[in-house]
């Protein structure tokens, strides 16, 4: 088997098969694909991917107006392969990065840019953790987080995006990801301060309004909290 990505198209008759030889992964990149797959009945949308190990029984089907980048793999790494269900949130990075895959791959046949675009797309899937996709209206959230860690994130404007209430929403988003939504704010946060230190040369003052601080000693606190160092002295580094 060779590996590779490529980019489908699927119909509203459903179908069912197995994969023999290989893993293939699914990520759509408009539209949704409807699985049936151990027991799972539902939807993976935009933002997810679904894992389907070598010769598991899997149905689907989806609109012919939907597009999906295709992953056959003769691996997968260990901490994807499951008996409980492998559908994941794709990372930020990921979810751009396929999108590149979908333009390249439309544009033209280079073996050269190809076989660099898995690898990238191998180091990517390491760093996915597995787990069962989010609620949707949590979901929603997430993406808005992570588009606006600048702004200011409140419970309040939160709850609204997820038409819950306050108390609601923080159960909810708890019992979804494993933490509150203000730790995952802040997780978020330093993730990409940390990233923005490291790989431009923004000055602090900057990196911290491009986080949600307007106060850089309150960011320098809780960046210095969180890492053990400064974001000065992680600067220097």
């Amino acid at each position: 088997m060779k590996n590779s990505l490529s980019i489908r198209t699927y119909t509203k008759r459903f179908n069912s098969h197995v994969h023999a030889g290989y893993h293939q992964l699914v990520l759509p990149i408009q539209g949704n694909i409807h699985i049936d797959m151990n027991g799972f009945v539902g939807r993976v949308n935009v933002g997810e991917c679904v894992v389907i190990p070598k010769s598991v029984l899997h149905g689907f089907n989806a609109d012919e107006a939907a597009r999906f980048i295709v992953a056959d793999l003769d691996q997968l790494p260990p901490h994807l392969i499951s008996d409980k269900l492998a559908v994941f949130q794709v990372s930020p990075p990921l979810l751009s990065f396929i999108h590149f895959v979908d333009k390249q791959l439309l544009f033209q046949v280079d073996s050269e840019v190809e076989a660099s675009m898995l690898t990238t797309f191998a180091l990517l899937l390491k760093q996915q953790e597995l787990a069962q996709a989010v609620d949707p209206r949590i979901h929603a959230v997430q993406v808005l987080i992570n588009e606006q860690l600048a702004d200011s994130l409140t419970i309040n404007s939160l709850a609204e995006v997820s038409f819950l209430s306050p108390t609601q929403f923080k159960k909810l988003f708890k019992e979804n990801i494993g933490m509150s939504p203000l730790k995952y704010i802040t997780e978020k946060r330093m993730e990409k301060a940390k990233a923005l230190l490291t790989h431009t040369d923004l000055p602090v003052h900057l990196i911290a309004e491009r986080v949600g601080y307007s106060d850089l000693s309150a960011f320098s606190r809780r960046f210095s909290t969180y890492f053990g160092i400064s974001p000065r002295e992680f600067a220097r580094c």
